[in-house]
């Protein structure tokens, strides 16, 4: 059975405009990953190194709920071993909220974090 999707619906002069929840996960996906100190999102509310998500997938790591004019946003982050974390979540809190206004025009309601792990960065040779 097909999902139900809402929409951020802003009218305008001969129509309205309809703003996926999909597309304000991926908003708030892409502005997670311009966050130092963030390793990745992960699918599960606890950390499990399969559960990371690669670049083409990242907002399933991003929960999104449309309730008319509210937005409330949920997302699973892995913090980079040895970053302060806290900082790291309010870094990634603030990131969404400027990102998806900016965007969209509408301020989250909520943007909760859930650290749910800390990963090692890998190095490259």
């Amino acid at each position: 059975m097909a999902e139900m999707k809402n929409y951020i619906v802003q009218p305008q002069e001969g129509g309205s405009i309809q703003i996926s929840e999909d597309v304000v996960a991926s908003i708030a996906a892409l502005a997670v990953r311009e966050v130092e100190g963030v390793y990745g999102l992960s699918t599960t509310p606890t950390f499990d190194i399969s559960s990371l998500l690669g670049k083409k997938n990242l907002r399933n790591g991003i929960q999104v709920v449309i309730d008319g004019e509210s937005i409330e946003i949920s997302c699973n982050l892995v913090v980079k071993l040895g970053e302060a974390v806290m900082t790291v979540a309010k870094n990634v809190q603030d990131s969404i909220v400027n990102e998806v206004f900016s965007m969209t025009g509408v301020r989250p309601a909520a943007v909760n974090i859930n650290v749910c792990g800390i990963a090692i960065p890998k190095t490259g040779k």
